[in-house]
C-alpha cells in the first residue's frame, strides 16, 4: 500500500489532526527503535521504523490513549 494511503487511513484514528499522528508516529518509532517489536507483520530489516508505526497508526494496533496513560 501506498504511503499516502496508509496515512489518509491513520489520520481517521486521530480525528484528521496531523499534529497528533506525527507525534504518535514519532513516539511510536522511538519505541521500535529501542528494541520494541512491531505489531504488525513486517520485514524489520527493509522498513523504517516511522513507516512501521505509521501502519501499526493504520492499522489501530496503537492510539493516543496507550501512551497518554503512561505519561501521568
Amino acid at each position: 500500500m501506498r504511503t499516502e494511503k496508509i496515512t489518509a487511513k491513520a489520520l481517521q484514528f486521530v480525528n484528521d489532526d496531523r499534529y497528533k499522528l506525527s507525534l504518535l508516529v514519532a513516539k511510536r518509532a522511538e519505541q521500535l527503535s529501542n528494541g520494541a517489536e512491531p505489531l504488525v507483520k513486517v520485514d524489520k530489516a527493509n522498513s523504517k521504523y516511522t513507516d512501521i508505526a505509521l501502519l501499526e497508526v493504520a492499522e489501530g494496533k496503537v492510539s493516543i490513549e496507550s501512551f497518554e496513560d503512561k505519561e501521568d
